[in-house]
């Protein structure tokens, strides 16, 4: 078959794909940006990943990043992603530092990274392991503990960690989406904050162990008996790892999967999924990374020296201001310029005459005169004497200053062509000129030379001088 012409380029898709509205509850949940900076450390690199595990759906998971980029491209483009706050890994030579800061004017709040354990280190400690990749497409229930300290600091700090991940309406939320919770427990004794990662199970509770596993969808072991029913009556001899506590213990106000039933009991049973990591508050800033110093964790200012950072702060801005406002009078005054320039070039009718150039035409009219100069008269009027006759003749007789016109004419530098008879004449008389060269040329070419005198050895040598003799 004809395959039919593609009027493409090579590489472009058919169709481009069509643009779609997100909803509205997409777009007010938070985003994060998470990056890291500094030194190179592959553990950092790695600490990062398992982070934007933790903050997923509402996360750039696979996003890539190079030394070139800076801060301000991803603040750029943090409105039209919808991003709300950015997490930034930073390693100097002495510690490791995790900032989160409010996207786009912050505030930034700066924690020291004292100790982390990474995602697959803590799953390969554990005895029973459970990652579900459908556990990551919903956002993970935030749980904190101990934030009830005194200071604003303390206060900033719960507001942040809540505010990263999307708000639960109790009412309306669904409890098959609650399959992660991200733990921030304050210690007061050492001022640390330790964050976990775990995946939530529910586990039917009342019911024997035989059936339970039955109802989870596991694949029980009948080597030991010869019948269903020994399994199930004989379900006290299985053995079961995990202690169920009572305080575990729910009353469900929906039906799901694995045996969960509405208003009935199930336990709720913990999986961690890591990774496990220890951080102190620092510093707290008021705007992107930069700012006033709102808390310091060393370091405490007066009030007088606050007023006077204040001041300093004040006047700089104050100074960015003004010299923005010159250079934006300097760009249009500019680019007024540069308009005029162009109507000017161009000959536009609508190009406005303004008093400067009107001064312009004046002064070139006043010099231009319409009559000639006389030189005779000049020269009476300076020096007080008759001028020569010779001296301003060709002045006189053309009464102008302009030069003579002089014509202008083609100048053709071609040889005029002869004609056959006088080109055969031409050739004739060459040949017969250059005959005799030409002979002799061949006879020099072939003449006895030293290949004769090779051949003839002493003999042709004799020979050609006895030759000469007799000529002389």
């Amino acid at each position: 078959m004809r395959r039919e012409k593609r009027n493409r380029k090579k590489g472009m898709p058919k169709k481009m794909p069509k643009t779609f509205d997100e909803p509205q509850a997409l777009k007010k949940a938070p985003h994060t940006f998470v990056i890291h900076r500094g030194l190179s450390c592959p553990n950092m690199v790695t600490l990062s990943r398992d982070f934007r595990r933790v903050m997923e759906p509402f996360t750039a998971s696979n996003l890539k990043e190079r030394k070139s980029n800076k801060i301000k491209d991803f603040v750029s483009l943090s409105g039209i992603f919808h991003v709300s706050h950015m997490c930034l890994f930073t390693r100097s030579e002495k510690s490791m530092s995790l900032k989160i800061s409010r996207m786009p004017q912050g505030p930034t709040l700066t924690f020291r990274v004292h100790s982390f354990v990474l995602a697959k280190d803590v799953l390969s400690s554990l005895k029973k392991q459970f990652v579900e990749e459908a556990s990551f497409q919903n956002p993970p229930l935030v749980i904190l503990n101990a934030f009830s300290g005194e200071g604003n600091h303390m206060k900033l700090m719960a507001q942040t960690f809540q505010n990263m991940f999307p708000p639960l309406n109790i009412s309306t939320v669904k409890l098959s989406t609650i399959k992660r919770c991200v733990l921030f427990s304050y210690n007061p004794m050492t001022n640390c904050v330790d964050m976990r990662h775990y995946a939530v199970t529910l586990v039917p509770t009342g019911v024997n162990k035989g059936i339970k596993k039955l109802v989870m969808k596991k694949v029980p072991d009948m080597s030991k008996f010869t019948d269903i029913s020994d399994y199930v009556l004989k379900s006290h001899l299985l053995s079961d790892s995990e202690f169920e506590d009572e305080e575990s213990h729910v009353t469900l106000s929906e039906s799901l999967k694995k045996g969960n039933v509405e208003s009935g009991q199930s336990a709720v049973r913990l999986y961690e999924l890591g990774p496990r990591i220890t951080f102190e508050l620092y510093k707290v800033e008021a705007d992107l990374m930069t700012g006033e110093v709102l808390y310091h964790k060393e370091i405490v200012k007066s009030v007088d020296e606050i007023l006077k950072m204040r001041k300093k702060r004040a006047d700089r801005r104050v100074l960015k201001e003004q010299r923005k406002k010159a250079q934006e009078e300097n760009l249009a005054k500019k680019g007024k310029l540069k308009e005029e320039h162009k109507l000017k070039t161009s000959g536009n009718k609508e190009f406005q005459v303004t008093e400067s150039h009107k001064k312009l035409l004046k002064d070139a009219e006043e010099a231009i005169d319409d009559e000639p100069e006389d030189d005779a008269e000049y020269y009476r009027d300076e020096i007080g004497q008759e001028p020569e006759k010779e001296l301003f003749q060709n002045a006189i007789k053309s009464n102008s200053r302009k030069r003579p016109h002089i014509p202008k004419f083609k100048t053709s530098f071609k040889k005029p062509r002869l004609d056959k008879d006088a080109m055969n004449e031409k050739k004739k008389k060459f040949s017969d000129d250059h005959k005799g060269f030409k002979k002799g040329g061949k006879d020099f070419r072939k003449g006895s030379g030293k290949k004769d005198f090779k051949k003839g050895g002493k003999k042709s040598f004799q020979k050609s001088q006895t030759k000469f003799k007799k000529r002389k």
